[in-house]
């Protein structure tokens, strides 16, 4: 199915989900009550999917240079190496300091990341309006024609309009963004990420899922039983849509059926994708890699979660893909002392990658 603007069907699209009904002595999520209602009618360790083929997307940083101007130099080896790991680059997004650019410099992300992954990337579809101004409608649609032209998926970002509507117009507006284009990735992010984020009920989720164009959304509240749920109204109302985990506190949701659009695997892409070949091969390594890449996602994104983009900035300079940590002005930095433990880390991945 081409994209809003004629572009292709990126490929990481088109994989495969496995489902338990076709793995021996593994019942299928979703056929009986949710974990949320429910714990124990579908027992966690029953939920895992082994061997399955993880989808991943990763939130491409923005790097900036000491002076504070974008790194583009940078942010391009960025998105070639994301690639090359096999991972599809998502740009525009709260990694990338979205909220924070002017629209010159989020479009110039749009047309950079495009010439470099043709249809393969996915993009936030951001709005900037603020408390109590109501939901724009063209704003939002226009903003995801702006990826959809280029060959992107859009991931409609929140807003303060559109996540102060009731649960039924919020779906209608979804759908309402969804005519605009032939796809397009929903999006809950927590309010711990963003002051205007928001988890909306699992009615209103199914609402979404129901959406045509919608083919998939990303999932941001940092809990496993909220996103167990996800999996369960997924596999039962629509399984070919795809949950992707945001958890970044929680990256072996993979394990239980989630693909991922994460932040955290933008500081070591090649390594998240050495971790899902792992996955699918059945090699328990995978347990020891996660674990690892885990203790990062676990520190990097302490509160304020937003500091996380520091961190990920400090592992550039420490890898050697930026040369400088730099943040623009008004996101907030993480302490000197955070250098010694990323570099410990960093000493550490060396050994898988």
């Amino acid at each position: 199915m081409p994209g809003g603007g004629g572009g292709t069907v990126a490929p990481w699209d088109d994989a495969p989900v496995r489902r338990g009904d076709d793995e021996p002595g593994v019942p299928t999520i979703g056929t009986g009550p949710s974990p949320g209602s429910d714990p124990g009618a579908v027992p966690v360790e029953a939920r895992i999917r082994p061997r399955r083929t993880i989808t991943g997307a990763s939130a491409i940083l923005l790097p900036h240079t000491a002076d504070g101007a974008v790194d583009w130099a940078a942010f391009e080896a960025h998105v070639v190496r994301t690639l090359d790991a096999g991972l599809t680059p998502a740009v525009n997004m709260d990694t990338g300091y979205v909220q924070l650019l002017p629209p010159a410099d989020r479009a110039r992300v749009l047309d950079r990341t495009a010439a470099l992954a043709g249809a393969n990337f996915v993009a936030g579809a951001y709005v900037a309006d603020g408390p109590g101004d109501p939901f724009d409608a063209g704003a939002h649609a226009a903003a995801a024609v702006a990826v959809a032209e280029r060959g992107g998926t859009p991931v409609v970002f929140p807003s303060h309009g559109l996540n102060a509507l009731a649960e039924p117009d919020w779906v209608a507006a979804l759908a309402t963004v969804g005519a605009a284009v032939d796809r397009f990735i929903g999006f809950e992010l927590g309010a711990m990420f963003v002051p205007y984020g928001r988890i909306v009920s699992l009615d209103a989720y199914r609402g979404m899922v129901e959406i045509p164009q919608c083919v998939g959304a990303k999932h941001s509240s940092l809990s496993r039983a909220a996103e167990w749920d996800r999996l369960a109204l997924r596999d039962a109302v629509r399984p070919d849509f795809r949950v992707y985990t945001g958890n970044d506190l929680a990256i072996d949701m993979v394990m239980y059926g989630s693909d991922y659009l994460l932040g955290l695997s933008t500081f070591a892409p090649e390594a998240f994708a050495a971790r899902d070949r792992m996955w699918a091969a059945g090699d328990p390594a995978f347990h020891e890699l996660n674990d690892l890449l885990q203790y990062l996602g676990q520190f990097a994104f302490r509160a304020p979660v937003p500091a996380y983009r520091h961190d990920a900035a400090m592992f550039f300079v420490l890898r050697g893909w930026a040369t400088s940590d730099a943040v623009p002005a008004g996101a907030p930095r993480r302490p000197e002392s955070d250098r010694a433990v990323l570099a410990d880390i960093v000493a550490r991945l060396e050994a898988w990658t």
